[in-house]
Parts: C-alpha cells; structure tokens; sequence
C-alpha cells in the first residue's frame, strides 16, 4: 500500500515533482472544504445582516414618517389650541362688555338681578321686561309726532290765540315749519281723517289706539291716510299746516284716554331711558292694569323701540 501521493508542477525551469503523505492530502482537503463552509457562513452571514439593515432602515423611515406626521399634528393641535385660547379670551372680553350693558339695561328697566344668578337667566329676565315694555310703547302713543323742536303752547289753562279768551288747552302746540312730516306715535285705526269745522282744528286726523287712548292731530296741511285704516308707530299720516282756527304754522297734538284729556308733554318725552317716569306723572290711567293687560303680548317688530343689542350701544355712548 503506497501511503504518498506525488504533486507534479510544470513551471518555465522544467517539471518538478513532491511527494506528500496521504494524511498531509486529508488536512489539505480538511482546511480547504473548512475554509469554504467558513466562506459560506460568512456569505450568508452577511447577505442576513444586509437583509436585517434593510429591514431597520425601513422601519426607521416608517417610524421617521409617523414621527413627521405627528409633529405636524402637534403643530396643528398646538396652533388650534392658541387659537382657542385666543378666542376664549376674546369671548370672555365681550361676555364682560355683554355683562355690563346688561346691568346698565337691568337698571334701565328696573331689574335687581340675584348675585347668583347666570348670565342666561339674566339676558332672559330682560327680554321679557324689554318685550313688555317694547309692547306697552307700541300700543300706546310715546315719543315726537314731528321733530320735535319745541312747545309753542303748553297743556292746560291759557289765552287762546284767536278768541283771545281764556280757555283749557287741551293739547301740544308743537313748533314745526309748514309740511313738516307727521308720524303715528303708537299703532291705531284712523277714526277721522279729513277736515273738521266743528272744532276749529282745521285738517284734522284722529287716531284711535288701543285701551282706551286718541291722538288728535290739528292744522294739518296734507292728510295722506284715510279714515278705517290700520297704521303702525311711525307710518307718515300728514303734514303740518296752519289750517283750521291757527296764528300760524304748527302741530295741535292731543291725547286723550276715555275721552279725558292728558298731558301730552309726558308721552312726546316718554322712552325707554325714563320709561318709569310716566307713571309717577301722568296719575289719570291705571297704569298696572295696562301693564297687566299686556303682559302677555307680544310685538313682533316694534317700530320705534330698541332691541337689547341697539339698546346696550346706546347707553354704552351716552
């Protein structure tokens, strides 16, 4: 048995041969066949440890993606939230200037709010009272038939201007140019609409209101409503003139309630900032069973009286 084996080597100095032992062989195939599972491992190693890179890179861009998007809604959650808080400072300013308006209205109207009390509850208690009293002044005859510039003749005992004798007077001479507009002063029918000889008022319009009440309208010029209409507060009816028993251009206003004459001085100056005033000056009508009367009722566009919001900017500039 031959234990050797012999390499041959043929290089440009002629061929050479060795002799090696088969053992020697063995370890030769031994480290070879090693050296290529150690190639092999270390390929395959490396092809997982690329693959694995891949993998984290991915999830690294894939958790780098829901960071940004996070962030961008933190920045808009944060924005909105400044934002809100802006916007509640700002509301929280006008519920204050709201606040103070109302009380000032509150003392208008004559309301004692409770120290506990909401602001709610606060706004609706005045709604009512401001609905009672946009009804009370709708129906029943307050502010200027024209504009008002002035008396010329008060209400009660004086000269009369033609007769030249003394007698009750039962209304306003208001001052006014020749065809000075005038304007219902509460909503009414027309009870007489044309010219009156009997009372010497001349073109005469006599408005008949609610609960009792009449506006006498004299030495008018021009009469633009006729009799049976409805009118509303502030419609134009006529204009002034010197028509009838008069010195000279003006506005006889009378106001009678129950065919009583009242002082209608109180009614042309009546509105909402001395609303209570009338009461404690005009002593002829039951004013709580007016009140009473109305209560209930309710004006659905009130012609010459403030809504809250007009009525707040009102008193805030005076």
């Amino acid at each position: 048995m031959n234990d050797h084996f012999t390499i041959t080597i043929n290089d440009d100095n002629g061929v050479k041969q060795y002799n090696l032992h088969h053992i020697v062989k063995k370890a030769i195939l031994y480290a070879v066949s090693f050296l290529g599972f150690i190639g092999l491992i270390a390929v395959g190693t490396i092809l997982y440890l690329n693959y694995s890179v891949d993998e984290i890179e991915i999830k690294r861009q894939n958790t780098q993606n829901a960071y940004d998007r996070l962030k961008i809604k933190n920045d808009k959650l944060d924005k909105s939230i400044k934002d809100t808080q802006l916007a509640l400072i700002a509301k929280k300013r006008e519920l204050s200037a709201v606040s103070d308006s109302l009380s000032e209205i509150e003392i208008l109207i004559g309301l004692s709010p409770v120290a506990d009390m909401s602001l709610q509850q606060r706004v609706n208690l005045t709604k009512v009272n401001s609905q009672q009293m946009a009804t009370l002044m709708q129906f029943i005859p307050s502010g200027s038939p024209i504009n008002y510039r002035g008396v010329t003749s008060k209400f009660g005992y004086r000269t009369h201007p033609t007769l030249n004798r003394k007698e009750f007077h039962r209304g306003l001479d208001m001052r006014a140019k020749m065809n000075t507009p005038v304007y219902a002063t509460a909503d009414g029918i027309v009870e007489w609409a044309g010219t009156h000889k009997r009372s010497g008022f001349g073109k005469l319009v006599i408005l008949q209101h609610n609960y009792g009440f009449r506006a006498y309208f004299g030495h008018l010029n021009k009469i633009v409503i006729k009799s049976g209409k409805f009118v509303k507060k502030g419609d134009l009816i006529a204009y002034t003139g010197n028509s009838g028993m008069s010195s000279g251009p003006h506005l006889h206003y009378e106001l009678r309630f129950i065919q009583r004459a009242v002082n209608p001085f109180y009614f042309v100056k009546w509105n909402v900032k001395n609303y209570k005033e009338i009461f404690e000056k005009e002593k002829k009508i039951p004013w709580q069973s007016l009140i009473t009367a109305t209560a209930h009722i309710k004006v659905p566009n009130p012609t010459q009286t403030l809504p809250l919001s007009q009525l707040a900017l009102q008193l805030k500039g005076r």
